[in-house]
């Protein structure tokens, strides 16, 4: 039988992300259920390297995976035709990298964003609501892709200090997404962040330079990241030089 599922009430702390569920239970990575989604709870979770993650009907389910993916900031794969598609919008005037501009609209084009022919349903309207607030805390921050004043991609993501947690990404436009998380890896590479949070092993993100690493050594990470200052969340054109030289390889 699996260990019992540790149940919360709103005011319990977290257990140590060490006690969740391994490869042989049914949902390994599962720390708990219940507990709530406040922004000092949602902090204290993700100093512990604990997410959130359950569907409609079910009770807050906590996660702490391991392994844990990650995204090596110095290690982004910027494919040739990624590389292209930068180059153009950076050389455009109609386009534009905003931060923190326009967050519950992203964190909403998240949630009801398309995956594999179904509608999103993991950012259920409580989520919505919870990092919204986190938002307005300081905590949570949107990267967006502009092009002649419309929002038409972008991401979320959690922060403290110089830990970034990625959330969701969405796109209604070829390549949008993309734009948007390669502006948040020029933004922590920019500011000396070494690591961002992708939670879980998908293809795609394989495919730009994510990899798994321990859970025990993604806390450590944590631990050290997050006592660093906070950065400020501000996009300047000029952090494209992190990914774009002057004089652009050959690959």
């Amino acid at each position: 039988m699996p260990p019992q599922l540790p149940w919360l009430e709103p005011e319990d702390p977290l257990p140590s992300p060490t006690t969740a569920w391994g490869p042989s239970d049914p949902a390994p990575g599962l720390l708990a259920a219940g507990g709530a989604l406040d922004a000092s709870h949602l902090c204290a979770a993700y100093g512990q390297g604990t997410f959130p993650w359950y569907g409609p009907g079910q009770p807050i389910l906590w996660w702490a995976p391991d392994p844990r993916m990650v995204l090596p900031v110095s290690q982004f794969r910027l494919h040739r035709s990624l590389r292209k598609t930068l180059q153009a919008f950076h050389a455009n005037a109609h386009c534009e990298i905003r931060v923190d501009h326009a967050f519950r609209a992203v964190i909403t084009a998240c949630a009801t964003k398309e995956r594999d022919g179904q509608a999103g349903t993991w950012i259920v309207p409580e989520m919505v609501e919870a990092y919204t607030r986190l938002h307005e805390a300081g905590y949570a921050h949107s990267v967006e892709t502009w092009v002649h004043g419309e929002l038409v991609g972008g991401l979320y993501c959690v922060a403290l200090g110089h830990a970034v947690f990625g959330e969701s990404m969405f796109a209604h436009t070829t390549d949008a997404s993309k734009i948007a998380l390669a502006a948040l890896v020029a933004l922590c590479s920019h500011h000396g962040i070494r690591l961002i949070d992708c939670q879980q092993n998908t293809r795609h993100l394989a495919s730009l330079g994510a990899r798994e690493i321990p859970r025990a050594e993604f806390l450590v990470h944590v631990e050290k990241a997050r006592s660093q200052p906070p950065i400020p969340w501000v996009f300047d054109p000029v952090y494209w030089d992190e990914l774009l030289p002057t004089k652009t390889p050959k690959a």
